[in-house]
């Protein structure tokens, strides 16, 4: 690579930290998304205020009782504890005389200074790790950025960018993983490998599923070292060098669950999942004995790739254009790329199948199935700087398939974040099964800028149940339109609030036309005509 300093507006890495950030930024609505999110928020509350995890009145919907027969979550700790900061300084802000008179849940104060920091954050931090990710895999830098802009733009990522569920953090986390772990077996540097592993030990905190995702870990660089030919003394090295660093940090956090899980529940060896069960075959004796995991496989297996209304094909199309570069091009591919691609695999089909039996094994209320969709973004996006990479190998015709299936993944996720999610659930309820709730969104899409959703029989009598709900689906779901919807906030600060909604957007089209122009400077030509391979930045 050149030797030639570059900054801010000429280097690549800090335009795509920029572009994310102000995606972040204009896509927030000013809620957390769902229900679980705002739970996860109070818990995150009560850990350095009087609040209970969970208010009486929630139950039984919501909790279950756990030492001395408080009410707890049955969530992990880890994004309670990635939102405390913001909610600190959210609950001070939303205290702020000037707030007074605000009526705050349309949305409130600390929601907004919630959902926007953290969002934002992990937006940025995701753009960076994935660049340097894909740059250490030796795709140029042309190569790598767009595959930055495929995972931010044209993968599910963009929605729970909006509504915050435990989806980005979790991806962040175990790219960040992948990333360190395989720096440390291209370089030898412990502090990397200590980096991956404390990424991937995090998110045990959040989902002890993600346990998964350290094993895909595991797996990339086993895989790797194979397709190298590494010898079989070689690979015990490794294997006894990565297990040195690698297992002591997986083993604190795993400590730190069953701290957290003793806290509440009084036991160092159950999950919260015990818990639940219990409680709701109390609640309700009827429930088989084998739930929450009754679902037949079948059922939830195969409904995760091909029902209309969950399939990963559907809401991450960039999956049918991994599918179709790898059969074509597969002999081509470098060994970090297989290694990767079957691990990404793997990951996608273990977590399948895992939430097969799961009684909501299609992530109720959410924008696809959410159980998956971190591993389905993973698979996805790689794709982008594949077809770049192996363009003329693959021809005009999968280069053209390519990119239509890239403008349809951009505009399917682009829709997602039009409206509250639980709108075409609500729908659904009078329309019934299957239905094709990609198709749906954008028809009730042009059907609310025509003011149409009466005439085409789009409202029904289950949306108007809850009046809060009602008014969040009836809204374009962007803060300035939410906030005019629910009628609470002053009409200056819905103004201006638009001002800068719409300044951003301008200025994230101006970012993106930057990155294009610096892009295709002779010197990144250069780069990508002679296939430098990535240095470690």
């Amino acid at each position: 690579m050149s030797g030639r300093p570059r900054g801010g507006l000429r280097d690549p890495l800090f335009l795509l930290a920029l572009i994310a950030g102000l995606a972040g930024f204009v896509v927030q609505s000013g809620e957390l998304g769902s229900a679980d999110t705002m739970h996860r928020l109070q818990t995150a509350h009560s850990f350095w205020t009087a609040e209970p995890a969970v208010f009486p009145d929630e139950y039984p919907e919501f909790g279950v009782h756990g030492r001395g027969g408080k009410l707890y979550d049955w969530y992990g700790i880890g994004q309670p504890l990635l939102m405390l900061p913001a909610d600190i300084v959210g609950t001070y802000i939303e205290r702020l005389r000037v707030f007074e008179n605000y009526n705050g849940n349309d949305p409130s104060v600390r929601n907004i200074v919630v959902s926007y920091s953290t969002n934002i954050l992990i937006s940025v931090l995701t753009a960076v790790i994935c660049f340097r990710f894909l740059r250490l895999l030796n795709f140029n830098t042309s190569q790598s950025a767009a595959g930055v802009l495929a995972l931010l733009f044209c993968t599910t990522h963009l929605h729970y960018t909006q509504n915050m569920m435990e989806n980005n953090y979790i991806l962040l986390l175990t790219l960040a993983g992948f990333a360190f772990q395989y720096q440390w077996l291209r370089t030898g540097s412990r502090r990397a490998l200590l980096i991956g592993s404390v990424a991937l030990g995090l998110n045990l905190l959040t989902r002890l599923t993600t346990g998964l995702d350290l094993l895909a870990a595991a797996f990339f660089l086993a895989f790797l070292l194979w397709f190298e030919g590494a010898h079989e003394r070689e690979l015990w090295k490794q294997f006894v060098n990565y297990v040195k660093v690698a297992l002591p940090v997986y083993g604190v956090f795993l400590l730190i669950d069953r701290l957290y899980q003793y806290y509440r529940f009084g036991s160092f060896f159950d999950t919260y999942v015990h818990y639940f069960t219990i409680e709701h075959h109390l609640l309700d004796p009827s429930l088989p004995a084998n739930y929450p995991f009754e679902t037949p496989f079948n059922t939830g297996f195969l409904g995760a790739l091909f029902t209309p209304e969950k399939s990963i094909f559907l809401f991450d199309p960039l999956l049918v254009l991994t599918i179709v570069i790898a059969s074509l091009g597969w002999k081509r591919f470098h060994p970090e790329i297989r290694a990767y691609l079957i691990a990404a695999v793997l990951l996608l089909l273990a977590y399948i199948c895992f939430y097969a039996k799961y009684t909501v094994w299609s992530g109720d209320f959410a924008w696809g199935d959410r159980y998956v969709s971190t591993a389905a973004e993973l698979v996805a996006f790689i794709s982008v700087p594949l077809l770049l990479r192996y363009r003329v190998e693959l021809g005009k015709f999968i280069w053209t398939m390519g990119m239509a299936l890239i403008v349809v993944s951009a505009l399917i996720q682009l829709a997602s974040l039009a409206f509250w999610l639980p709108l075409e659930i609500y729908q659904m309820e009078t329309l019934g099964h299957p239905t094709f709730v990609v198709a749906l969104r954008f028809k009730n899409m042009i059907a609310f800028a025509l003011a149409k959703m009466d005439a085409w029989g789009l409202n029904n009598y289950v949306m108007k149940q809850d009046p809060w709900d009602y008014v969040h689906i009836t809204t374009w779901n962007f803060l300035p339109f939410v906030l005019r919807r629910g009628g609470e906030a002053p009409g200056w600060v819905v103004e201006v609030c638009l001002t800068l909604w719409i300044a951003g957007l301008a200025a994230l089209a101006w970012v993106l036309w930057r990155l294009r122009q610096v892009l295709s400077t002779s010197e990144f030509d250069r780069e990508a005509s002679t296939g430098v391979a990535a240095t470690t930045r």
